[in-house]
C-alpha cells in the first residue's frame, strides 16, 4: 500500500443506517483536521454509504473503495474477504462492533487483511438496558403497555416481585458490561448477586457480590440469570441448553443482551412451555443476520422459531438494541475512523484494537 498517494481515498460503511450517517461525518472532518491535515492526504476520507448488508451478493458495491467498515450482522466469510482482497485491493476491514464472530479471521490472515474492532463503545449502555429488560420481564411493562392500549386496565396477570428478595446471577460479571449490572443489581436494588467468571475482582467483592466455581452453583441459586461473556465456539456457545435449563430454579427468568449464539432457542422454547423458564427477555438472537435493522412489517418471516418465539407472553423481543444511545454511537464512529486513518497514514493499527486469527 502506497502512503503517498494524494488521491482522495473512500471508506464504504455497510450496512449504515441513516442515524450513523451524521456521526461519521462529523468525525470524518474532525480527525482529518486535527491529527492528519499535514499527511500525505489532501481531504478527508470519502465516505460512501450503503445501506445493504456485506455478503458475496453486495461485496461488488465496494468498487472504489480503499476501506470497507461493516456491523454485526454483516457476512464477512471467506469468500467475501478473498472477493474484497483480490479484486478491490482493501486492506483493512473496521468492525463497528465488539464483537468480530461474523468475520472469519483466519481467511483474512491468509489474505493479508486487517480487521479492527471498537473493543468497546458504552458498557453502560448495554449494561442499562439489561436492567430495564430484567424491570420490563419482572413488572410486566410490556404486557401493560399493550393492555392500555385497548383500554384494558385490570391487573391481573401483572404480578411481579420485589428485586431486593431474589438472587442474580451474572454469568460473564467481571467484563465491562458484567460488572456494571452487578454493581446495580447489588448497590442499586440490594440484592444478592452470584457471579461465574473466570477472574475476580476486589471491586465486586468489596460490595459483597459472591464468585461461585462452578456454574451448576449459579443455575442451581439463581432466580434470575443474565448473560454477559462472549460467544466462543465450542466453549460458550448454546451454554443456555436442555440440560443447562435443567439445573435452573423453576420459574427462573433468563435475560440475553450479549449474543445470541449463546442460547439453544429451540431449548428457550421448551423451558417456556414446560414454564421451568417463567419469563425470557433477550436483545440478541443466533439467526438476527435474516431479521433485525430491518422495517420487516409487510413481509413472511420465514424462520418458524422466532415466530414461536415471540408468541410467548413471557417473552420479551428487541432487536439488538442495547448499545444504541447518542454515546454509543459517537464512540463507535470515533474509534472506527481513528483505525482507518491511522493506518492510512502511519501503515499500523493499535493493537488494542486489531482481531487476528490465532492457530
Amino acid at each position: 500500500m502506497s502512503l503517498t498517494n494524494s488521491t482522495v481515498k473512500t471508506i464504504s460503511f455497510f450496512s449504515s443506517k441513516p442515524y450513523l450517517h451524521k456521526y461519521v461525518q462529523d468525525f470524518n472532518q474532525k480527525i482529518y483536521s486535527t491529527f492528519y491535515k499535514q499527511s500525505h492526504l489532501k481531504s478527508p476520507f470519502h465516505l460512501k454509504f450503503i445501506d445493504a448488508k456485506l455478503s458475496e451478493y453486495t461485496v461488488e458495491l465496494a468498487e472504489r473503495s480503499n476501506y470497507v467498515s461493516v456491523f454485526v450482522n454483516d457476512y464477512v466469510n471467506r469468500s467475501v474477504i478473498e472477493s474484497l482482497s483480490k479484486n478491490y485491493k482493501i486492506p483493512l476491514i473496521a468492525l463497528r462492533s465488539v464483537g468480530y464472530n461474523n468475520v472469519d479471521l483466519k481467511a483474512a490472515k491468509e489474505f493479508n487483511v486487517k480487521v479492527v474492532r471498537v473493543p468497546e463503545y458504552s458498557p453502560n449502555a448495554t449494561a442499562d438496558f439489561t436492567i430495564a429488560l430484567i424491570m420490563a420481564l419482572n413488572r410486566r411493562i410490556h404486557k401493560s403497555f399493550q393492555r392500555i392500549r385497548e383500554c384494558d386496565f385490570s391487573l391481573d396477570g401483572l404480578m411481579g416481585f420485589d428485586m431486593y428478595t431474589k438472587t442474580f446471577g451474572v454469568i460473564g460479571g467481571s467484563g465491562r458490561i458484567g460488572k456494571l449490572v452487578a454493581k446495580c443489581l447489588r448497590l442499586g436494588f440490594g440484592a444478592r448477586v452470584i457471579v461465574y467468571d473466570e477472574f475476580k475482582l476486589p471491586e465486586l467483592e468489596e460490595i459483597g457480590v459472591e464468585y461461585v466455581t462452578d456454574l451448576k452453583d449459579l443455575y442451581r441459586q439463581s432466580d434470575v440469570i443474565t448473560l454477559h461473556c462472549p460467544l466462543i465456539k465450542g466453549k460458550t456457545e448454546h451454554m443456555i441448553n436442555e440440560e443447562a435449563i435443567s439445573q435452573m430454579k423453576d420459574g427462573v427468568l433468563i435475560v440475553n443482551a450479549a449474543r445470541g449464539g449463546l442460547c439453544e432457542t429451540k431449548d428457550l422454547i421448551e423451558g417456556v412451555k414446560n414454564r421451568k423458564i417463567g419469563g425470557l427477555a433477550i436483545d440478541v438472537y443466533e439467526f438476527e443476520q435474516e431479521l433485525f435493522y430491518e422495517d420487516r412489517r409487510e413481509q413472511i418471516i420465514k424462520d418458524d422459531t422466532f415466530m414461536r418465539l415471540i408468541t410467548f407472553p413471557n417473552v420479551l423481543v428487541t432487536p439488538h438494541q442495547a448499545f444504541f444511545t447518542n454515546d454509543a454511537l459517537l464512540s463507535i464512529a470515533e474509534r472506527t475512523l481513528k483505525s482507518i486513518y491511522q493506518f492510512e497514514v502511519e501503515g499500523k493499527v493499535d493493537p488494542h484494537v486489531e482481531v487476528s486469527y490465532e492457530d
